[in-house]
């Protein structure tokens, strides 16, 4: 339910309940275009930089709970009111005053139809009504917006004006704790509605919404003043009052004077922080599942004489860096042929150079993909290139909030039509499983096929195998040892110390652990 909010000395004015079986009054398509050059999603910048903090816009997977799914949807926020009423600027100002580091913004701009080749020759001569509900693409606005509500990685179109069409590379999207969308259409679609928690609409004085268009358009635009106001009057101004202003009586808020009102805005932070309020605890994830025996799913490295020896160096905190690099080099290696054998194989007969037939087996898929969690998991990737031939690597920094104990993806970089691949996730070390399932939650996103993921690890928790196995039951976890214990630091026990800071020569801090200075995280 969304909070009702009164208004009196606040200056915020209220609408009724607004059914969302109500409809518009019935357009025409006598109104003309108002004229844009650009689709504002493609100057969207990546982050926000505020007074007090950097507040990244474009999302990130939240936090899964241990089966996988996410804990809570995220809270939408719509922001619906005329162009050039600031509704942006009460985004930004939302945004800051919501002080969380991950936000999405989404922007109708980004969701205009592909125009046909006759609706292109209407644009070309201002003729085609870029003001009109028709004028989008709300089914695939719908369908993206559910998706980041969801916590889901979407594409977004990115719209150019002076095509008029769409350019080839969609940016990529992920959903967030809170979810900003704006537009001058926010509010005329019912499927868009429901999805909506919260509704807004900013109501701007009809002159102020002029002089910001003059301004915009003669300094920006190059426009005369009188091209900008004759536009205004024939086509922006009608299509509010037909298209957009009926929309108010279905706002839960009317925010007037846009983003100079700082009592609504406030008002409007205090309902969405009571939302927002959750406990999220990572240690309760695999709790359950202590006391069962290890998950099919895993395969540990035969532990050979060999193999235990490595350990024994590795795990010894007198080893120099160069015996540790070393041993760590020889294990990854093992590991990683011993992942390769969990491909599917097909039977391939070649003759020898002797005139013999040999039955043999070849890799039975399109391609293998190796992602490396970072920075400790990038140290696998020689191992991988050393052994598999020609294959594709991507990288993921997941990073610990320190806060709020919650794994973050704060860089993702995989290569193209991944969702067809094998994928080999490399990891050093696995705890709590928590980087391990946000990394496998992404890789999902991404529409690669859970059964077609190894998850590859020098060492594992059993607490940490068991989180990944119960999230993911179709996962193959590989590792070249599993250890019982993660104390209260979420420290391995016995453990191997901080992997990266062993292998690349840095220095961890007194309160280190395992895996949260390596990616850093759980």
């Amino acid at each position: 339910m969304v909070l009702k909010y009164k208004t009196l000395a606040l200056g915020i004015s209220l609408s009724g309940n607004g059914s969302l079986d109500r409809l518009l009054p019935s357009v025409s398509t006598g109104l003309s275009p108002r004229k844009r050059t650009t689709s504002q999603c493609k100057s969207e910048p990546p982050l926000l930089r505020t007074s007090k903090r950097t507040i990244y816009t474009a999302g990130r997977p939240p936090w899964y709970n241990e089966h996988g799914t996410q804990s809570k949807e995220a809270f939408v926020i719509g922001l619906c009111g005329g162009s050039a009423s600031g509704k942006t600027t009460v985004a930004r100002k939302i945004i800051e005053a919501l002080d969380v580091p991950w936000v999405v913004l989404l922007s109708m701009d980004s969701f205009y139809k592909v125009l046909s080749a006759e609706e292109q020759t209407l644009a070309a001569s201002n003729d085609y009504n870029f003001d009109h509900p028709d004028a989008f693409d709300f089914d695939l606005l719908t369908h993206t917006l559910r998706k980041l509500k969801q916590g889901k990685s979407v594409k977004i179109p990115v719209y150019d004006f002076t095509t008029h069409g769409r350019q080839k590379e969609w940016k990529t999207v992920y959903g967030a704790s809170v979810i900003i969308f704006e537009g001058i259409m926010a509010f005329t679609d019912k499927k868009l509605l429901q999805l909506l928690d919260m509704k807004i609409f900013v109501d701007t004085d009809s002159d102020i919404r002029l002089v910001r268009r003059l301004r915009r358009d003669i300094t920006d635009r190059g426009r005369d003043i009188e091209g900008v106001i004759k536009q205004y009057n024939k086509f922006v101004k009608p299509a509010f009052e037909q298209y957009i202003e009926p929309t108010m009586r279905l706002a839960d808020i009317v925010v007037p004077r846009g983003g100079g009102n700082m009592v609504a805005i406030d008002l409007i932070v205090q309902h969405v922080h009571s939302q927002l309020e959750e406990v999220r605890e990572v240690t309760p994830l695999a709790s359950a599942h202590q006391a069962q025996p290890l998950p099919q799913t895993l395969s540990v490295l035969e532990s050979t004489p060999q193999v235990r020896g490595m350990h024994t160096i590795i795990r010894n905190k007198e080893t120099s860096r160069d015996e540790f690099i070393f041993y760590s080099k020889r294990l990854m290696r093992l590991l990683i042929e011993r992942a390769l054998s969990f491909l599917p194989s097909q039977v391939h007969i070649v003759q020898t150079p002797q005139g013999e037939d040999y039955e043999g087996k070849t890799f039975h898929g399109k391609r293998i993909t190796g992602v490396s969690i970072l920075r400790a998991g990038e140290t696998m990737e020689p191992a991988l290139r050393a052994v598999c031939k020609d294959v594709r690597i991507g990288k993921i920094l997941i990073q610990t909030n320190q806060d709020t104990g919650e794994p973050e993806l704060h860089y993702l970089r995989l290569p193209k039509d991944i969702s067809e691949d094998h994928v080999i996730l490399m990891d050093c070390t696995v705890s709590t499983g928590a980087a391990a399932m946000m990394a496998v939650r992404v890789l999902l996103d991404h529409d690669v096929q859970e059964d077609k993921i190894l998850l590859v690890s020098l060492l594992m928790a059993e607490m940490g195998v068991h989180s990944v196995a119960y999230a993911f039951p179709q996962v193959k976890i590989i590792t070249t040892a599993v250890d019982k214990k993660v104390n209260d630091l979420f420290h391995i026990i016995p453990g191997i110390g901080n992997f990266g800071d062993r292998y690349f020569g840095t220095d961890a801090p007194p309160d280190w652990s395992d895996e949260e200075m390596d990616e850093p995280s759980y």
